[in-house]
């Protein structure tokens, strides 16, 4: 089984992501449960609101460049990738620092839960750790772009790695605010990112070099990329970004803390078919893998996150409970809502990168803004009368309702393409034989007079 997977290059670049997604997930989870036994869960849930804000600014301000990294990488010299790269990664985190420093400014006038980004701290630390996020991002997608995941892998593993190391440290120093918890979260990424910048880029592709010149050129391709990818890419992850800064919004910090580690827990299953869809649509822009299917895909899918799901359903209230009692009892119902919307949100990612590949976008975008508007909007309306369980039926019923349309659509096409059935033709009816002696009008024969 491990040959046939080395030999398949979708299920190899497919299993590396999703190593990279549980290892990150598996040292995350020690890096929350660390917090959740050392930290008070105000303290906890005022950090993870700060690090959703700046998630959100940064899928927002990324600009698109990974898909673009996916679609132009592959095929450029040595000059061309330099440019490329160095472009893209500029540019992403020159807006994506002018996006957050606009939302730290915004946020806590218009949201007073949000009071904490206020002054010059949470200012800093909006910024440093949205740029951070996407430049990891990017950096995560030019592994993927040349199917080269295992790259992507180690360099998780050991920013994973050093986030816990990091907050085991600030924590056994005596420092119990949220300030731990944000700069063990930002501090290991950067120097993550500047070390992949230094040594593993040039692995990637000798004779990398990061450069300054060439920006005007790239910004034709960004703001393509704004206008097509970019778009499908906010529709399809913002609501999951957005999630937990509306039970901030709405509910408090503390709650927040509840929602975001059945949220963490929950994403071991969302992360895997976001992992295969990136590797099939890789693999049908590279040349050498445009006949990756989609039953593949799905198989992948269906083999990784099947026993997890299985386990999280059943013995989730168990796995929360290792961060203390009071995780276990206020998500353990949030965490099965979530488990049963892994399967509704597989089909709707395998979708999505099935058109993507076929160069569909607007069909993309038509998908995920239904279903972000539905989760969206269910989730601000149930939110005071439900509590953080909201959040979870208003993603249910927004995976459902697009996985039903991904039905509806296939249905359809399937019928368009069937060949109307041939039936055998009638008899024609058989002409009468013409007469020997013609009688019409013309033709009638004179009636003979009886002579009296």
């Amino acid at each position: 089984m491990l040959r046939a997977v080395g030999r398949d290059s979708l299920a190899r670049n497919s299993v590396l992501i999703m190593a990279s997604t549980v290892g990150t997930s598996g040292l995350g989870y020690l890096y929350w449960m660390v917090a959740a036994r050392e930290l008070p869960r105000a303290v906890i849930g005022t950090a993870t609101a700060l690090i959703s804000a700046a998630t959100v600014v940064s899928m927002v301000a990324n600009l698109g460049v990974g898909h673009m990294f996916i679609q132009r990488l592959p095929e450029a010299a040595t000059a061309a990738w330099s440019r490329i790269v160095s472009a893209g990664l500029l540019l992403g985190c020159a807006a994506t620092a002018a996006a957050s420093l606009a939302a730290a400014l915004v946020l806590p006038r218009a949201v007073g839960n949000f009071a904490f980004l206020a002054g010059a701290r949470g200012v800093v630390a909006l910024v440093l750790t949205a740029v951070a996020l996407t430049a990891s991002m990017l950096l995560d997608y030019v592994f993927v772009a040349h199917r080269a995941s295992q790259g992507m892998l180690w360099r998780n593993l050991a920013l994973a790695a050093g986030k816990v190391a990091a907050l085991a440290g600030l924590t056994a120093a005596g420092l119990a605010t949220p300030a731990a918890v944000v700069l063990a979260w930002t501090v290991p990424s950067l120097l993550v990112s500047a070390c992949t910048l230094r040594w593993s880029l040039s692995r990637l592709r000798p004779g990398w070099r990061l450069t300054g010149t060439g920006l005007g050129a790239e910004l034709r391709h960004v703001r393509g990329s704004m206008t097509g990818h970019h778009l499908v890419n906010l529709a399809q992850a913002g609501p999951s970004a957005l999630l937990p800064v509306l039970v901030t919004a709405h509910l408090g910090a503390a709650e927040n803390a509840h929602f975001y580690v059945a949220w963490m827990t929950a994403s071991v299953l969302f992360m895997v078919s976001p992992a295969v869809a990136s590797a099939l649509y890789a693999e049908r822009t590279n040349a050498a893998g445009r006949s990756a299917s989609l039953p593949r895909a799905a198989l992948v899918v269906l083999v990784v996150i099947g026993l997890p799901a299985v386990v999280l359903f059943l013995a989730g209230g168990w796995i929360l409970g290792l961060f203390s009692p009071a995780y276990a009892a206020a998500g353990g119902l949030l965490l099965k809502i979530l488990v049963l919307a892994a399967i509704p949100d597989a089909i709707t990612n395998l979708a999505v990168a099935h058109w993507r590949s076929l160069g569909k976008l607007r069909r993309c975008r038509r998908l995920n803004l239904a279903m972000a508007a539905v989760c969206l909007g269910l989730t601000w309306l149930w939110l005071p009368a439900m509590g953080i369980e909201a959040a979870g039926l208003a993603w249910l019923v927004g995976q459902s309702l697009g996985a039903a349309l991904v039905a509806v659509h296939a249905g359809y096409t399937r019928l368009r393409r069937r060949p109307a059935p041939r039936y055998a033709a009638a008899p024609r009816p058989r002409r009468p034989r013409p007469s020997p002696h013609p009688v019409g009008p013309s033709h009638s024969r004179p009636r003979s007079r009886r002579v009296p």
